[in-house]
């Protein structure tokens, strides 16, 4: 075998071109026969006993050539591979089969090749980071939030207004006929909740017990196929109005829905609670910034082949998951309005992102000689058991000690990355 050539294209794929000599070619086709002879009946042979140049005789020279191609290509390939210390990723396509009159052949392979990465400026990157700062608007809040929770629920003799539970009958109708799924009875919808189509709640608003009312709606063209884009009416019975009556701001309703005795120590664990939540959001936002400047100053071109295989493992466990669930993804997308088709598009984005990142990492690492010591790699076993509630000894069978390996590498350049990482200061307004 000879590589006659490996001409990189673009998005990290490459033609490599490989001649077979005409033995080669003839030891895959003797190789192809033998596989194919025991499933092949010639009158006065029995099966399998058949010689190679009478089932040629009978069925044309060329009759095992396709199985030999399946039989050497493989080979030639990782000749190729090994011989030009290439990388690839993704499944390779034979796009040329041509055989000269001596019976040497050449085969020309599309290949994704593993992408090349030059780093720029990963060290000292500066970003903006948010403010942590929490209010007494944002303690508020969330102390309404708590009443609303711990809100009694009372019958209310008036109409509907946003904020009351409305129980109600109701049932749809396109062109004057009902349509499934379109009808319940003594339902308890939060008005203001969302829950329903929009402008079905707002219509709602204003009926008091006992009223009756139609209600013309017209579906989102993002709905199910059935419905979207079509003008519905929906006959509406208001049974009952119900509204939520909050319990007093005091150092009583402290203690029913708190460890504390007061309102005061109540709101101060409010706020140092939202103090932690939003100074750890600062610092994702903060890193999520650092890492896409080194991203953009990254140069590296992803074969659509790693994206692809990314998105369909990911979908894998989507489905995986709605099959716990007793759904398809198919039908799950379906009540989602949308295709497993093009849930794959939407996630190729991010799929791509998340390579980036993995990759520049992997770089990063390569560039500062971080390694994974023996004791990284126990430990990472040892909480990787843990995390799944499995014995440590499953863990090490089911990870290779390669991917463990790696994880840790990435981790600690990405470690490195943020500890350099500089807070930009924000410009006056």
């Amino acid at each position: 075998m000879n590589v006659n050539s490996v001409e990189k294209k673009e998005k990290s794929t490459a033609e490599i071109t490989v001649a077979i000599t005409a033995e080669e070619f003839e030891a895959a086709v003797n190789k192809a026969y033998m596989r194919a002879r025991g499933s092949i009946a010639i009158p006065g042979f029995r099966k399998g006993k058949a010689p190679r140049k009478v089932i040629e005789g009978m069925y044309g020279a060329n009759v095992f050539y396709e199985d030999a191609l399946d039989v050497v290509s493989p080979e030639a390939l990782q000749f190729a591979v090994d011989s030009e210390k290439l990388e690839l990723v993704g499944r390779p396509a034979i796009m040329d089969f041509n055989m000269a009159e001596d019976k040497s052949v050449t085969v020309k392979y599309l290949v994704s090749l593993y992408p090349v990465v030059t780093m720029g400026e990963y060290k000292g990157v500066s970003a903006e980071k948010p403010a942590a700062e929490v209010t007494e608007d944002d303690v508020n809040a969330d102390v309404e939030a708590a009443r609303k929770r711990n809100a009694r629920i009372q019958t209310a003799e008036r109409a509907a207004a946003m904020g009351d539970t409305a129980n109600i009958d109701y049932e749809g109708f396109l062109d004057g006929v009902p349509f499934q799924g379109g009808k319940d009875e003594k339902y308890d919808l939060n008005l203001g909740s969302h829950q329903f189509v929009p402008g079905f709640e707002e219509q709602v608003v204003g009926m008091s017990a006992g009223e009756e009312k139609d209600i013309d709606i017209t579906f989102p063209e993002n709905y199910t196929p059935e419905l979207a884009g079509k003008a519905v009416v929906f006959h509406v019975k208001c049974n009952e109005v119900k509204e939520n009556i909050l319990p007093e701001l005091d150092d009583e309703f402290a203690k029913d829905v708190s460890e504390f005795d007061t309102l005061d120590a109540y709101k101060a664990s409010i706020r140092e609670r939202l103090e932690k939540q939003k100074a750890e959001s600062a610092e994702r936002t903060f890193k999520a910034a650092v890492m896409d400047k080194v991203l953009d100053g990254m140069t590296c071109d992803v074969p659509d082949a790693m994206v692809e295989a990314r998105v369909d493992s990911t979908i894998e466990q989507y489905r995986f998951n709605m099959q716990q669930q007793g759904v398809t993804l198919e039908q799950y997308m379906s009540m989602m309005g949308s295709t497993v088709e093009d849930f794959k598009k939407s996630m190729a984005p991010s799929a791509l992102k998340n390579i980036r990142t993995g990759l520049a990492l992997e770089k990063i690492a390569e560039l500062e000689g971080i390694e994974a010591t023996d004791e990284d790699i126990d430990a990472e076993y040892k909480a990787t058991a843990e995390r799944y509630g499995v014995d440590e000894e499953l863990a090490r069978k089911s990870i290779s000690k390669e991917d463990i390996s790696a994880q840790i590498r990435s981790r600690k350049a990405e470690e490195l990355v943020f500890a350099e990482a500089k807070v930009e200061e924000k410009a006056e307004a």
